[in-house]
């Protein structure tokens, strides 16, 4: 089985603040799976944090980067299969779960939520990741 890494990144330039040297990438096909990198409110060209202090606001940032980056892998929103969230505040649980349920109506994929301290960047409050599959030809 071939994986297949899709839009490859070292963490020294997507944190130049922080003194790391990873090598990853926003996704990784193998075989007809999508495993993506928890999205946040990130431009994924520039690498700027959007929606700062704007949790739904966030939330938008990171769906549209997992319906960018599944048609990129040839998948799409309504092929996920599993939902992560993680959230920096309780408090920002129905804003953030407002926007995802609205961009996956109907697709009923399994989901876990977690609160957690802090995420990589102090500004991210919500951050999504999600694994969906590639459909068959025809389906």
């Amino acid at each position: 089985m071939t994986h297949t890494r899709i839009r490859k990144f070292n963490t020294k330039d997507t944190y130049p603040e922080q003194d790391l040297d990873n090598d990853l990438c926003q996704a990784v096909v193998a075989g007809n799976t999508v495993y993506l990198r928890g999205q946040v409110a990130q431009d994924l060209d520039t690498r700027e944090s959007v929606a700062v202090g704007d949790a739904a606001g966030q939330t938008e940032k990171a769906m549209a980067n997992i319906d960018m980056l599944l048609k990129e892998c040839g998948s799409r929103l309504e092929h996920i299969c599993k939902v992560t969230i993680y959230l920096t505040d309780i408090r920002y649980r129905e804003a953030v779960y407002r926007v995802v349920g609205r961009w996956l109506k109907g697709v009923y994929p399994v989901s876990t939520g977690l609160t957690v301290p802090a995420l990589a960047r102090p500004e991210w409050v919500v951050e999504i990741d999600v694994i969906a599959v590639i459909p068959e030809e025809g389906a």
